[in-house]
């Protein structure tokens, strides 16, 4: 169930997606002849008055059709409520919708999930630090650590109950590049010692490729005011955007280092249902942080992507005219091509990945 749950939250935030098209389309009176949720078959549709709308067999994806775009349509190609008639402005609402509908929703959803849960009150630490999910390609990983182990002592050192934790194992690790350390580690009430090296990062700084978070549950408290909570949700959105785009900077300035920690669909949906299964609250966490991210991605100057199209528009704004369609078209598959291998090879990857995890697996065909 926790990985249906999953599943479902990213079906829902591309329909929020494509919805932000479609309501800009419409609201400017702008022709849409097709609505859909996922790709491949139609399981079921609908015929309305302008639009189709249908759900198809594979839930993780989406799309808006235009009658620009179908070679079947009965639309006069000067009919002034076409797409690619409007002006550039009408038509950048349209595409940038999308991005701007993900960004609102998951602000809405960070004012849910604290009016539901609560306002923060403080952390109750416990001794050591968490492990967070690594990849198998990891020195953390290659070593024998694993999600959740807890990291209790560093070369003899033990990592006290408090904030000051995690600093204190990042310092050691990031000190000590092409140097072995020794961790004390706390599994399933069981104590292990595991012996690793990390790499030499490009900063000069030793890496292990792993995420840590303390050892510690919060205590919330009820908020004062509905403005406390909309206030709270807009600083947690702001550290969760600028993260995010960290993250992408990270990735484009040092991208050997951190192209290991790009994660496909599997994997999302396997720290969704992860999440899930340990308070299903947590899955409005999980659709904020991913519904910024898709936000960021689709507006990234990428073929095929919203940014890709926006781009082309910019272009088009500035030579007075648009670029040809023959390039643009080429430009957009070409990309389209690019994009669903890179999903294609992610897929691929994690699920050979999870394969080799028995428990997972079996949780997985439950």
């Amino acid at each position: 169930m926790s990985v249906l749950a999953a599943i479902a939250v990213l079906a829902v935030l591309i329909l929020v997606h494509e919805l932000g098209h479609f309501v800009a389309a419409r609201s400017q009176g702008i022709l849409v002849n097709r609505f859909s949720l996922g790709f491949g078959p139609v399981l079921l549709k609908y015929q309305g008055s302008q639009t189709e709308y249908a759900i198809r067999a594979f839930p993780l994806g989406g799309f808006v059709g235009f009658p620009d775009d179908d070679p079947d349509s009965d639309v006069p190609p000067n009919d002034p409520n076409l797409l690619r008639n409007r002006p550039v402005l009408d038509r950048a609402i349209v595409i940038s919708a999308g991005v701007i509908a993900n960004l609102i929703f998951a602000y809405l959803v960070l004012v849910l999930q604290l009016g539901i849960v609560g306002i923060p009150k403080e952390l109750n630490y416990q001794a050591g630090v968490i492990v967070q999910p690594v990849n198998q390609e990891s020195v953390a990983y290659q070593a024998g650590i694993r999600e959740g182990d807890i990291i209790l002592a560093v070369n003899g050192q033990e990592l006290p109950a408090s904030d000051k934790s995690t600093p204190l194992l990042t310092k050691e690790i990031q000190t000590h590049p092409n140097q072995q350390i020794e961790l004390k580690i706390l599994r399933e009430n069981q104590e292990q010692t595991l012996k690793l090296t990390p790499k030499l990062g490009a900063d000069g700084k030793g890496v292990v490729g792993v995420a840590l978070s303390p050892n510690a549950t919060a205590v919330y408290r009820r908020p004062n005011s509905p403005f406390e909570i909309f206030g709270l949700a807009a600083n947690r959105f702001q550290q969760l955007f600028v993260g995010t785009l960290s993250g992408f900077g990270q990735l484009i300035t040092n991208f050997q280092q951190t192209a290991g920690q790009v994660s496909g669909p599997v994997n999302i949906v396997k720290i969704g249902a992860k999440l899930a299964e340990d308070n299903s609250v947590n899955l409005l966490s999980f659709a904020a942080i991913i519904s910024i991210n898709l936000a960021i991605i689709n507006i990234l100057p990428l073929p095929a992507l919203d940014g890709g199209q926006l781009a082309f528009l910019l272009i088009e704004g500035l030579r007075g005219k648009p670029v040809p369609s023959r390039i643009q078209e080429g430009v957009m598959q070409t990309g389209l091509v690019l994009l669903l291998g890179l999903g294609i090879f992610l897929i691929v990857k994690e699920t050979t990945q999870l394969t080799s995890q028995l428990e997972w697996v079996q949780k997985l065909f439950q």
